[in-house]
């Protein structure tokens, strides 16, 4: 069981950072995506809005306000005005490198650039922190130079091969230090994760092999709920599996009662039809014989259909036939019925109606089996001169009577399969009150009995 429990944390551990893996490498190329998107859009943008004010802009447009007259080039009014605007100086140079015109030029600008001067001039400030750009007009050169420029120059060389394989480094060494961190955190949590997780596993399996015991993980976490269910679930196994060896063992009971109690009857039926077959016997004798095997067999008969009965009952197979009733009409002429069988013409039994409208409905032959079933009981099991009394209300129908009680054992009164203590000299199936109590909770009624030695017993019988 160890062993497949380790072996289940590992491999939700392992899901887990896997999943954790997977989540980091597609983060990594988002990321990367969205940096070099977002670089080239920098660049896009910065490119567009620092030509617009550039020095560089302005130099090359700077020629617009350049002219000719005889071949001899003329600054206009507009460039000087833009010049002293723009802080900048200009001057012109010939195919030699010669300043040929120039405005505000300071005094220690070249009066003549070769292409190496120019060169320099452009890449780097003079002395005075000049930036200088150049420009050409037909012919000619010029040179706007500008006194602290914001526009600086950087001079740096590419290689392509040794750029790619930097930045293939870079990527590589990148994804290898998020995977070991991922890895490092993944662990960490999975393994806060999972500990909870097989715990509930171990926990599950142990119920599998009916442990009910309870227990509590010291730290649960975001699965508190979980344990707290598990226990709840123990909780009710345990109480299924109390029930269940408690039938188990009435049943049995039952059994051996039952088997008990077929063997007296098979044997007079057994007895009594092997004196049938003699040639002495009587007719008055035969008929005598045939009686006690009509007896016995209806008491077989019945105690087979008590455990079908307390059978359909207990499995919820045995669909009620509803019918609207008045309930005050129909236990009265009931307990008339009792009163008129002849085993029970002297019994005292009265009744008190409370609720003459009311109706409900109910299985009348389910329902009469289940009251009679509470009468008799009333009447069989307590001495002659015992009185019962029947109410009907709108709310619960009393039977009471005044008789010995029930000897200690009232708790399993209504198990199945039990007789009681005080019982075992009467003939009955010990199902009598199970099936009273199955059919009234069929109609949706709770059974409620008290019972006092030697001052009677009350059963209250309420409905919804």
């Amino acid at each position: 069981m160890g062993t497949k429990l380790t072996k289940t944390r590992w491999k939700l551990t392992g899901s887990y950072l896997v999943s954790i893996l997977i989540i980091v490498f597609i983060v990594l190329i988002v990321n990367t995506l969205i940096l070099v998107f977002l670089l080239i859009n920098q660049h896009t943008n910065n490119v567009g809005e620092g030509e617009q004010n550039s020095a560089e802009r302005f130099t090359r447009h700077f020629s617009h306000y350049l002219a000719l007259d005889d071949g001899e080039p003329i600054l206009s009014q507009e460039g000087q005005e833009a010049l002293q605007n723009y802080g900048a100086w200009f001057q012109l140079l010939d195919e030699n490198g010669v300043v040929v015109d120039s405005f505000l030029a300071p005094d220690t600008a070249s009066n003549k650039y070769t292409p190496m001067d120019l060169v320099h001039k452009y890449k780097y400030m003079d002395d005075e922190f000049n930036t200088y750009f150049i420009g050409a007009f037909e012919s000619f050169s010029y040179i706007v130079g500008i006194p602290y420029s914001d526009d600086h120059r950087y001079v740096f060389t590419v290689n392509s091969e040794t750029v790619v394989s930097f930045l293939s480094e870079a990527l590589l060494t990148i994804i290898l230090i998020d995977t070991a961190i991922a890895c490092g955190i993944g662990l960490l949590f999975s393994a806060k994760l999972t500990k909870p997780i097989q715990a509930i596993i171990e926990r599950i399996s142990q119920l599998k092999n009916r442990n009910f015991k309870q227990q509590h993980f010291k730290k649960p976490g975001i699965y508190h709920s979980v344990f707290s269910n598990l226990n709840d679930v123990s909780d009710t196994l345990k109480k299924h599996e109390a029930e269940q060896h408690k039938l188990e063992k009435l049943r049995n009971e039952w059994i051996s009662n039952v088997s008990h109690d077929l063997k007296t009857p098979l044997a007079s039926i057994y007895g009594y039809g092997e004196l049938l077959k003699g040639d002495d016997v009587s007719q008055e004798e035969r008929i005598d014989y045939a009686e006690v095997i009509e007896r016995q067999s209806s008491y077989i008969q019945q105690l087979i259909e008590d455990f079908n009965l307390t059978m359909r009952l207990r499995s919820q197979q045995m669909p009620l036939q509803l019918k609207e009733t008045r309930m005050e009409p129909f236990v009265r002429e009931l307990v008339i019925d009792v009163l008129n069988e002849p085993a029970y013409k002297e019994a005292s039994i009265t009744f008190t109606g409370k609720a003459p409208q009311l109706t409900r409905q109910v299985d009348q032959h389910l329902l009469k089996r289940g009251l009679l079933n509470f009468l008799y009981n009333a009447l069989i099991h307590n001495k002659e001169g015992v009185s019962v009394h029947v109410t009907v209300t709108s709310t619960f129908i009393f039977i009471e009577d005044n008789g010995e009680g029930i000897q200690g054992d009232v708790h399993q009164i209504f198990d199945r399969y039990y007789r009681g203590s005080n019982t075992t000299t009467i003939n009955g199936t010990g199902l009598g009150m199970a099936i009273a109590r199955d059919i009234m909770e069929a109609h949706g009624a709770t059974v409620e009995l008290t019972s006092q030695i030697g001052k009677g017993t009350s059963i209250k019988i309420s409905f919804d």
